[in-house]
């Protein structure tokens, strides 16, 4: 069991690297970049759409959408733009930082924040 567990991460870690270089590859479509790039920074980031410490919710976000959101940007992207960036994927050993998406997701929560202390008040 541990075993299937620890593959699977194992390809999901590879998935969303697949979904990074595709996200960063001048080749592909724009509209999916922005896909790709959105999905990736959601999956590489800490910061949560539904917070984990909500009970199954938090939970179940991290397994509904990251797994949807890679599963729609393979399916889209074309097969040699797929291929480029799975032999980028497999070259690399540790998952890529992006100050870049780290700064727009909290932008983007501190604007939320903004806004709902702004209705509340």
């Amino acid at each position: 069991m541990w075993r299937a567990l620890k593959a699977w991460a194992q390809a999901l870690k590879r998935q969303i690297l697949v979904v990074y270089f595709v996200a960063r590859d001048g080749s592909t479509p724009a509209y999916l970049r922005l896909l790709a790039f959105a999905v990736a920074a959601y999956a590489l980031s800490p910061i949560d759409l539904i917070p984990d410490f909500i009970p199954i919710l938090g939970l179940l976000d991290d397994l509904l959408i990251v797994p949807l959101g890679l599963a729609l940007v393979l399916w889209l992207v074309p097969a040699a733009v797929k291929a480029r960036a799975l032999q980028r994927a497999q070259g690399v050993n540790q998952k890529p930082v992006s100050f870049v998406a780290a700064a727009v997701v909290i932008l983007v929560w501190m604007v939320l924040a903004g806004l709902l202390i702004r209705w509340l008040y």
